[in-house]
């Protein structure tokens, strides 16, 4: 049997508007740091002297905080989300700290780990929360203010970190996380405490917890440094890639044996969690894909300079939060809330083949709007899968439900970069290893274009499959109160 232990689980417009307040704050921190620091990564290995290991301050950064994701689900779950979300702030601010002060490019590494792992809970917790406080059917009409984070961190991160690195100091970048992060820690401090805390008694498979931890770090790295700094058929990247299957594999025994296994597996195979996770997999990794191979396009094939490839992405990137607004105020509308977003991912699935398809004489006016109808489809599945995910599992298995989807969509952003880098370079006839826009710099225009074609194609048919997975997923009712759910759980 279980509960709420605060009988406050409804909450009042104005209480509901205060922890969203906080929680934008909590995951602006997050998104900031996703766009602020690549601008400003030539400026750190010219000043502390080392270029060679420069990866790794977004590597390190990407490995912890895509890691402990699952984690901080299942530690909300056990100890409540307000003391989890306020220890990952802690450690996102101590990381900050710890690499606005760095003299050495080991010593920011080690710090971006540490901010990793706060990082990662900042998201998924902050969704989590938003869970807590406002039912399925209304959740969508507040992700405007999600939205509209990720949206000014976009835009303003690489401005920002490109201003502070070339005329200030490069450290300013992790200073400005200070104010931030106390502003989010004493907001949230405040507000959390009113949180009901669903009392099931859970354990902490700590076993299996390291396994996943393996498996993830080991994959990632083989998709981060395969056709880069190892060829991928190199030992290096097959070792990797086969401790991260042996790992997977002593997870899956973990989890099928365990007796609370750290990801029920059953939970995976839930109608509604198993399609959504996967197509939001497929979508999302996509989605961050096409983000970094867009502005690519535009410079290498259209000849633009990087200022004007990202002011030309900024449509696609509007369109996207346009999508997420319209997809979320549709969840709360229609009564078969699939069907907005079905159109609008199949939309997003034409406009890439449509774009595969074009010839190179093509200008670049008309593929703008195709490139803007994928923003606004790919927008419109983000809420709904997470919407979609938290209404149907019980309350005490939301932060686990939360974590885990966060997790694959990480996942699915590192993996289709892989997939899409690995395509186009295939398409150029590049055997060599590096990086994708030193090694497209100077090839023939017309094979530049052919070689996107084949990137924007497998991103389509990528999309057609998580198209095919949102089809499968089961259509249950959206629960009207987060009362409603509680009771459901609690009549368990």
């Amino acid at each position: 049997m279980t509960g709420a232990t605060d009988p406050q689980t409804e909450f009042s417009h104005k209480d509901i508007l205060s922890i969203i307040f906080g929680l934008m704050l909590a995951m602006f921190l997050a998104a900031l740091d996703q766009t602020i620091v690549a601008t400003a990564l030539p400026t750190i290995g010219f000043d502390l002297g080392d270029v060679v290991n420069l990866s790794w301050v977004v590597t390190a950064y990407l490995l912890a905080s895509t890691t402990v994701t699952p984690l901080y689900g299942k530690l909300s779950d056990i100890h409540g989300r307000g003391p989890v979300l306020l220890i990952a702030i802690a450690l996102f601010s101590v990381g900050s700290l710890v690499c606005a002060v760095s003299q050495s490019m080991s010593m920011l590494i080690f710090a971006r780990v540490l901010q990793g792992l706060g990082g990662g809970g900042l998201i998924s917790l902050a969704q989590t929360i938003i869970a807590d406080v406002i039912s399925p059917r209304e959740r969508g009409r507040y992700q405007a203010y999600i939205a509209s984070v990720f949206a000014v961190a976009s835009i303003a991160g690489p401005l920002i970190g490109g201003v502070m690195a070339q005329h200030i100091h490069w450290s300013l970048i992790f200073w400005i996380n200070l104010p931030l992060g106390l502003a989010a820690f004493l907001v949230m401090r405040r507000l959390l405490s009113r949180l009901p805390h669903y009392g099931r008694q859970h354990s902490l498979d700590a076993v299996g917890c390291v396994l996943m931890v393996i498996a993830s770090v080991a994959f990632l790295l083989a998709l981060g440094w395969g056709g880069v700094r190892f060829a991928w058929a190199s030992v290096e990247i097959v070792s990797l890639f086969g401790i991260s299957f042996v790992a997977t594999a002593l997870f899956v025994w973990r989890m099928l044996t365990a007796a609370e296994p750290f990801l029920p597996l059953s939970l995976l195979a839930d109608p509604v969690v198993g399609p959504a996770t996967a197509a939001a997999f497929l979508v999302y990794g996509t989605m961050i894909a096409l983000t970094i191979m867009v502005p690519l396009y535009f410079e290498t094939a259209r000849g633009m300079s990087a200022s004007e490839a990202g002011m030309a992405l900024m449509p696609q990137m509007a369109c996207t939060v346009i999508g997420a607004v319209m997809g979320g105020r549709c969840m709360a509308r229609f009564e078969h809330y699939k069907r907005p977003g079905v159109a609008g991912l199949a939309a997003s699935v034409v406009a890439l083949a449509i774009l595969a398809m074009l010839p190179a004489e093509v200008s670049l006016l008309p593929k703008i709007p195709l490139f803007m109808i994928m923003g606004v489809g790919t927008g419109m599945i983000l809420p709904m899968t997470t919407v979609c995910i938290q209404n149907a599992v019980p309350m005490h298995q939301l932060g686990t439900a939360t974590g885990v989807s966060n997790f694959f969509r990480a996942l699915g952003g590192a993996v289709m970069v892989a997939v899409l880098g690995a395509v186009l370079m295939s398409a150029l006839g590049a055997g060599a290893t590096g990086d994708i826009a030193e090694l497209t710099r100077g090839v023939d225009t017309a094979v530049l274009h052919h070689a996107f074609s084949w990137a924007f194609a497998t991103a389509a048919a990528a999309q057609a499959i998580g198209l095919a997975c949102l089809l499968s997923m089961r259509q249950l009712p959206l629960r009207t109160s987060v009362r409603e759910e509680a009771e459901t759980v609690g009549a368990e």
